[in-house]
């Protein structure tokens, strides 16, 4: 095992990257605070700022994906799709079957330009997770109950509100609602199945008004829905913590572009039209288990500097005063000052260690299983 390979497995090298993480956030959160100033003066300025300062944060995980488990991440699309990709404002739709599979997204957004102007329709209890909740309340990300009478106007009235967004921007949609579990399957064929509608083997019945809504306030504005279709080679369940500990993954995307135009006006139809997708997602899934790969031409986007840089310059500048602190506490020969330090260290890495759970699928929320509940 080279000197890398083991650093990544090391317990300390994780809390240190997570000191960095949550620290920087922090300061990011705190100067995103700031320019709610600019918000009633300048409005595209505020959103230009905060797009740059999403991304100096987010990057930091894209880093992890791509430098530190240096994960591969290939498309399966045509080339007229590729070349749209950063260059128009687009709704994506993406299956929700992995812990990371919003991290190979994010991936794809850095290397096309728009991982700061990133969108996605959010449930709400994620307002309140620090960092992540807090730099998406700057961002102007659409959170919702996931309870239709209650988000209607909430919902609306924020994508609306994106119309003259001043960057490209992609809004993700997970139709699915939640992501993918056994029980929620079954639960989710069996209301498919009392509604007339076809059975999905690989999904979750998609639920269709964010989808519709989504689509009609943002006509104008956004040009095209891709359709995406995330699956890892060797039957890998990827985790955030395998990609801490260094893990490599690889990732193929099925990607499909549709012209808004092509989506129909009528929320019934357009919802049609959705289920109809989901449909085709379930045929590309069949294939790809029978293959090992999804139809169309193979694209490799090469991974950018950026990511890398930015989260070395938050090292340099939070570990050089850390470790003259920790030099100075141990130097002090204080039981108290140690103990006490050790104590933030405990406590720090739960907090990690409680972020990094927001992923997880065992930790994931329950919806879905109201039906679950109701049967037994």
């Amino acid at each position: 095992m080279g000197l890398l390979a083991f650093l990544k497995t090391q317990f300390v090298v994780h809390l240190l990257i997570g000191f960095v993480f949550v620290v920087s956030g922090l300061v990011i959160n705190s100067i995103q605070l700031c320019t709610l100033v600019l918000w009633p003066v300048n409005k595209q300025l505020y959103r230009r700022l905060n797009c740059r300062l999403a991304y100096s944060l987010w990057s930091q995980l894209v880093m992890l994906l791509e430098w530190w488990s240096c994960t591969e991440c290939t498309l399966f699309t045509d080339q007229a799709t590729v070349d749209s990709f950063g260059k128009e404002h687009a709704v994506i739709i993406l299956n929700h079957n992995f812990e990371i599979d919003f991290l190979c997204g994010w991936t794809m957004c850095e290397r096309f330009g728009v991982l700061g102007s990133s969108k996605v329709l959010a449930k709400r209890e994620l307002l309140y997770v620090p960092l992540i909740g807090w730099t998406w309340y700057f961002l102007e990300i659409v959170f919702c109950k996931r309870k239709w009478e209650e988000d209607r106007d909430t919902v609306i009235k924020g994508l609306k509100s994106l119309a003259n967004y001043p960057e490209y921007m992609w809004f993700l949609l997970y139709c699915e609602g939640t992501r993918f579990t056994e029980k929620k399957h079954r639960v989710s064929m069996e209301v498919a199945a009392s509604k007339g509608l076809p059975v999905l083997k690989y999904h979750l019945l998609p639920r269709t008004k964010g989808f519709t809504t989504a689509v009609q306030c943002l006509r104008g504005t956004v040009t095209a829905v891709y359709d995406v279709t995330l699956n890892f080679r060797g039957n890998k369940n990827p985790s955030l913590l395998g990609i801490l500990y260094g893990k490599k993954y690889e990732a193929d995307m099925c990607v499909r572009r549709f012209p808004l135009e092509e989506i129909p006006l009528d929320e019934k139809e357009a919802a049609q039209w959705l289920h109809k997708l989901y449909q085709e997602k379930d045929a590309l899934q069949e294939i790809y288990n029978q293959k090992g790969v999804f139809p169309g031409q193979q694209f490799k986007p090469a991974r950018r500097p950026w990511t890398l840089l930015n989260f070395l310059s938050w090292a340099t500048l939070l570990l050089s005063p850390l470790f003259s602190f920790v030099l100075g506490v141990f130097a002090s020969g204080s039981p108290l000052l140690i103990l006490t330090f050790l104590g933030f260290v405990g406590a720090a890495s739960f907090g990690v260690r409680r972020l990094i759970g927001v992923t997880e699928i065992e930790k994931g929320s329950s919806y879905g299983n109201q039906e679950f509940k109701k049967k037994e």
